[in-house]
């Protein structure tokens, strides 16, 4: 079996080699960048998920993850000594997948980087074709193995957390998912209350990218005081 490769992008010398010796223990292939623009340059087709520190000097963490969003939807761990919700939810807005406060322990590291490998190896399309490999509602055809999307024939990039929330809501459309439900079933992870800000980050990202107003979404509606629900099959 071929090695995940993990890029991590650190200016802290020592924690990325603490970062480098724990993953390559659990036979991870690892590239290493201090700075965002280094990282840049190692992403390829190859890289399955990237370790991302927020604060760095130069090109900074947040708007190195914009520039990965621009070609590839690679999971995105991000580090930072930040643990506010507010700087939670600007990594996330940027296309983050996750994120990780300093000081961490190795363990919690670990657990993250396990689950969002096991979620973007799933999701990511490397499975042969099947028999009704697709959802079709409304306008929108989505893969239901690969992180392919069409909204009225056009595709749309979304992200692997994004292409799991949408999935979900469209394989139960008559069905209302609480923010716990929605954490708990595409994180994978026990939810926590400010987790709320988390769900809805990625909810508000994935409206802009398929609903034609995201102001008055079609597809992704709101149930005031219970959740979220696809609407599209009711058109």
């Amino acid at each position: 079996m071929e090695k995940e490769t993990i890029l991590i992008i650190e200016d802290d010398s020592d924690i990325r080699e603490g970062v480098r010796i724990l993953l390559e223990s659990e036979k991870y292939e690892i590239r290493e960048a201090e700075n965002g623009r280094e990282g840049l340059k190692l992403l390829d087709e190859k890289t399955d998920l990237i370790i991302l520190d927020i604060m760095m000097p130069g090109i900074s963490g947040i708007r190195t993850c914009e520039e990965i969003r621009k070609i590839s939807n690679v999971p995105v761990l991000f580090l930072t000594a930040k643990a506010q919700e507010s700087d939670k939810l600007i990594g996330l807005m940027a296309g983050g997948d996750d994120y990780l406060p300093k000081p961490f322990s190795y363990a919690e590291l670990l657990g993250r980087v396990k689950a969002l490998l096991r979620r973007y190896r799933i999701y990511r399309g490397k499975k042969e074709e099947e028999k009704d490999a697709h959802l079709e509602i409304a306008g929108i055809r989505l893969h239901k193995s690969f992180n392919e999307v069409q909204v009225h024939g056009k595709n749309v990039d979304l992200s692997d957390i994004e292409y799991q929330i949408l999935r979900l809501l469209m394989e139960y459309p008559e069905r209302i998912f609480s923010a716990q439900n929605l954490y708990e079933s595409v994180w994978d992870e026990p939810y926590f209350y400010n987790c709320n800000g988390t769900v809805t980050v990625h909810i508000r990202k994935l409206r802009v990218k398929i609903e034609e107003n995201p102001q008055e979404p079609r597809y992704i509606q709101t149930v005031w005081g219970k959740g979220y629900r696809f609407g599209g099959y009711e058109a």
